[in-house]
């Protein structure tokens, strides 16, 4: 019982320190999580860390909310989903409370202003860290990179859930045809360093 309360608060606090850099946008999360989730606990690997935030933002919700909640449940179960969304929320919560009460006084404060711009192109460099992180492991073949792609200019003109259905049906419809051909289907690339060089090559060369 005790150990079991003992991973609960750390669930909760490690979300808890994560949590005050949401206000960029869930993505800002990326670069803590990896650090926190994958690296100090290793409670999770990367790949799936990246398959959460797909999932995180094929459902209703926030972003952030929605990814602390699974991964969360992996780590922990059920306890350990509320445990995340409680530590990830509380934080954001009394920012914006405080923030909230405080903006009366301090919106017409040039200086205030400055410092909410720079924070804003702080957290543009804070998400394309991120994307860089993630594609290390959601690009793994031509497949993927063709679909990443397609789907940056496609983003501009559709929702983004029927631009990860469209990445859905793409991938579900080249993994067909790679099986129809005999061909090999690399989920991540860790599965490269278990086979031989002479296989990858042959793989990589024959991608679709």
């Amino acid at each position: 019982m005790k150990e079991e309360l003992k991973k609960l608060f750390e669930i909760f606090w490690t979300f808890f320190k994560i949590g005050p850099v949401t206000f960029g946008g869930g993505f800002a999360m990326i670069p803590l999580i990896e650090r926190e989730i994958i690296e100090k606990k290793k409670w999770l690997k990367s790949e799936e860390v990246t398959d959460v935030f797909a999932l995180a933002q094929s459902v209703p919700g926030a972003v952030a909310i929605n990814s602390a909640t699974f991964i969360g449940q992996r780590i922990g179960g059920i306890k350990g989903a509320i445990a995340a969304m409680i530590g990830v929320s509380l934080p954001t919560f009394l920012i914006v409370l405080t923030l909230g009460v405080s903006y009366f006084f301090i919106h017409d404060n040039p200086k205030i202003e400055a410092a909410f711009i720079s924070i804003r192109a702080t957290i543009v460099a804070i998400i394309v860290y991120a994307a860089i992180k993630t594609a290390k492991t959601a690009i793994v073949d031509k497949t993927t990179f063709f679909i990443m792609l397609l789907g940056i200019p496609l983003l501009f003109f559709i929702h983004p859930i029927l631009a990860l259905l469209l990445g859905a049906i793409s991938g579900t419809i080249s993994i067909f045809i790679k099986r129809k051909f005999g061909q090999k289907h690399i989920q991540n690339k860790n599965e490269t360093k278990d086979s031989s060089s002479s296989n990858y090559e042959w793989y990589m060369g024959s991608g679709i």
